[in-house]
């Protein structure tokens, strides 16, 4: 990653798929990287799992 990876709170929030992304998305977009946010939220879309998809959210963000 070139851009340095915004810090997103997982931890204590809903743990639905949904809600996540857009905490994740949310972190992303005002850290000024609208192009990670739209990559992130296409690929956990196509990926196969739920635990595919956290791993995609850690790759973006640092998950606290």
């Amino acid at each position: 990653m070139e851009n340095k990876k915004p810090t997103a709170k997982l931890v204590g929030e809903n743990g639905n798929v949904f809600n996540l992304i857009a905490i994740c998305k949310k972190a992303l977009e005002k850290a000024g990287q609208h192009e990670k946010a739209k990559e992130m939220q296409n690929k956990i879309f196509g990926s196969g799992s739920y635990d595919e998809a956290l791993a995609i959210m850690m790759d973006y963000c640092e998950v606290e």
